[in-house]
């Protein structure tokens, strides 16, 4: 299921699993539409008239990026076949091209032909029916195509053109696919097919012993035949070396542009930092805006469906932590999005498709024979707490007056219209996991501090009246906190009031970790005591007492459970989750030796990393190894804000100054 290697540019991603085969490719959008759809886009090798594709178990691979880019960073050896690559895969950070650089070295005592097979299994917009391949003499390479959706397949080899090409039938008919005709080291050179079809292109190098060679192959993606002709002229003409070498200058400038001070951090947990961003810009759609959740499609297989959608909070946090790390520009389209989304009575939905349709939601508009509202209210409220962080960094009045007469006054009324006559806590809905509906902690967090936030903007743009209407709506529901979502007996804040079918609530004391947003949303200060024995509670309680460590969500969580040892294993350790309670140890350090723990939890979450560094949603509590989706875009975004977090803190508590 992971996705260890991840490329993109905004506009079109590519995702390879641990075998380097494409199992994604999205375009026009981020998230949106795999045109590989979980099949597979491989490469083999022949020689000596043996052939091993790059999925066989032979393999032996180490895979990674290059420092501070997200150009790969491959080994690969078959001892079979004595042979060993050194693979490059790139996406250009402005066109829509894929490069990869294959370097093939002969490790027999003798000289060999070499033919190195690339695959193309496209369903191209996410259907099989009527597609085309075809190879042309003219310029030469292969290409699919289908209405406004062109993806042409050439390379090099030693310099020299494409070997040998097949164009043919896959499943469909007992046709397997063209790939099956490679094995034997030699294609039919059929020259174009039709309906649900493949491809295969071949590249041939003869070795000395000991020797090596390059190869280049490249995929360019456009909207018509000229477009993509276009790209590959200027792939040939710039060469794909010379392109290689851009895209990894360009991404090493981006990451550093801050010039920042990472104070007494450790090296890894700066690699990681500057990894989780740039994985996390190729995660953010820059046609619509929409910041995608994650695109890793064997999710598919659970419940058919994906997390290829745009939800809002996932959004909203992911767009605080880049404004923070200082890269606001990554985000200002997503304020659009939102602003564009929301609904006439002033709140956000469950999720949306990259375009901006909405998506796909178990949120039901009655249950019960009561009708109710699908939302996660916190979804509306992030955004507004995110649009204030972007003032702050921005302070571009302009922006701020049109998104807070499109975005934020109509948000923030519909959340004082949302509120209970009697607790003046928000109305029910569904919490930030989805899975139950009530009144939470958490969400109540999230609207206090869009309620300060809608405050400010209405006082900078001279709205008085407004300005105190919603400071008074935030005074108001932070005694509501107080009263009704600290549990005395406890000693700590409950999780909520869940909604029962007769409509009434019920307290809800399960331990969990989203309380965070206590102190995250300046509810509390870090040492209010009623905060203070909530974390230590969340930190004993939903610790997994595993070698693997890390914390859970929640007591007894069930998504993707692994173990019902729950005093053990209170559920799958989240990085999320853990890195939530590293920020907490930053919040409360009273010296630069209480930040220890907090370092000590950013080294865990990189060490529970891929090879590559991708972070996943959640581990395994036993193995560590990645379960549901990785890479997890909030994940990513968390790892940056913590580290944000830590050196804000770090400056507060020394004469050094880290941040931008």
């Amino acid at each position: 299921m992971p996705r260890p290697l991840v490329l993109g540019n905004g506009q079109m991603l590519i995702n390879f699993d641990s075998s380097l085969n494409i199992r994604d490719l999205y375009f026009p959008y981020v998230g949106q539409l795999n045109h590989v759809g979980g099949h597979y886009c491989s490469f083999g090798i022949w020689a000596d008239g043996r052939f091993a594709w790059c999925y066989d178990k032979n393999w032996e691979k180490t895979i990674g990026y290059k420092h501070e880019s997200l150009v790969s960073d491959v080994r690969a050896r078959h001892d079979k076949l004595e042979i060993e690559l050194h693979i490059n895969d790139a996406v250009h950070f402005t066109d829509n091209i894929y490069l990869k650089r294959m370097t093939v070295k002969n490790k027999a005592a003798k000289k060999r032909e070499m033919r190195i097979f690339f695959t193309h299994d496209f369903s191209i917009d996410e259907s099989e029916v009527g597609d085309t391949a075809v190879y042309n003499p003219e310029i030469p390479a292969i290409y699919h195509y289908k209405r406004n959706r062109y993806f042409l397949a050439n390379g090099r080899a030693d310099g020299q053109l494409i070997y040998e090409f097949a164009t043919g039938i896959k499943r469909f008919g007992g046709a397997e696919g063209t790939w099956r005709d490679a094995e034997d080291g030699r294609l039919a050179n059929n020259p174009i097919a039709q309906g649900s079809v493949d491809s295969t292109i071949s590249f041939r190098m003869f070795l000395d012993a000991g020797e090596e060679k390059t190869l280049y192959y490249w995929l360019v993606v456009g909207r018509n035949y000229q477009e993509v002709r276009d790209l590959d002229k200027y792939v040939v003409d710039r060469t794909p070396a010379r392109l290689l070498e851009r895209i990894e200058t360009y991404m090493a400038n981006w990451v550093n542009k801050q010039d920042t001070h990472f104070a007494n951090l450790p090296q890894n947990v700066v690699d990681q930092y500057k990894r989780s961003l740039l994985i996390t810009s190729t995660q953010i759609d820059r046609n619509m805006g929409a910041i995608i959740a994650a695109n890793d499609s064997d999710i598919i297989q659970f419940n058919r469906d994906h997390y290829s959608y745009m939800w809002p909070r996932d959004g909203a946090l992911v767009a605080m932590a880049a404004i923070q790390a200082g890269y606001p520009e990554l985000v200002t389209q997503f304020f659009y999005f939102c602003e564009n989304s929301i609904t006439d009575k002033g709140f956000l939905l469950h999720k949306y498709n990259p375009d901006g349709s909405v998506g796909s939601s178990w949120h039901p508009w009655v249950e019960h024979e009561r009708a109710q509202l699908p939302i996660q209210e916190d979804e509306t409220a992030l955004v507004i707490c995110a649009l204030w962080k972007y003032y702050q960094k921005q302070k571009n009045l302009n922006f701020v007056q049109f998104c807070y007469r499109g975005f934020v006054k109509p948000a923030a009324d519909f959340m004082m219209n949302y509120i209970d006559d009697e607790l003046e806590l928000p109305l029910p809905s569904y919490d930030l996991w989805e899975e139950r509906r009530g009144v939470f902690t958490y969400t109540a967090a999230t609207v206090y501090a869009a309620f300060q936030a809608a405050s400010r903007f209405a006082d900078i743009l001279g709205e008085e009246e407004k300005c105190h209407t919603y400071a008074e709506a935030a005074r108001k529901l932070h005694k509501a906190i107080m009263t009704h979502l600290f549990d005395k007996d406890l000693g700590r804040f409950i999780r909520g009031y869940l909604v029962k079918p007769d409509g009434t609530l019920q307290k809800d004391t399960t331990l969990e970790s989203s309380l965070w947003a206590l102190f995250a949303f300046d509810v509390l200060e870090p040492d209010d005591n009623r905060l203070i024995n909530t974390m230590e509670a969340i930190e004993k309680g939903l610790w997994v007492k595993t070698e693997v460590g890390g914390i859970a969500r929640y007591t007894d969580d069930y998504y993707f459970q692994k173990s019902r040892e729950i005093e053990k294993v209170p559920g799958n350790p989240w990085i999320i989750c853990t890195l939530w309670l590293a920020q907490w140890h930053i919040a409360k350090a009273k010296t630069t030796e209480d930040l220890e723990q907090a370092v000590e939890l950013l080294s865990w979450a990189d060490r529970w990393s891929l090879s590559s560094g991708v972070l996943s949603e959640q581990l395994h509590p036993y193995n560590g190894s990645p379960v549901s989706v990785a890479p997890l875009t909030w994940s990513h975004a968390t790892y940056v804000a913590t580290v944000g977090a830590y050196l804000k803190k770090y400056e507060e508590l020394t004469d050094i100054t880290c941040q931008w």
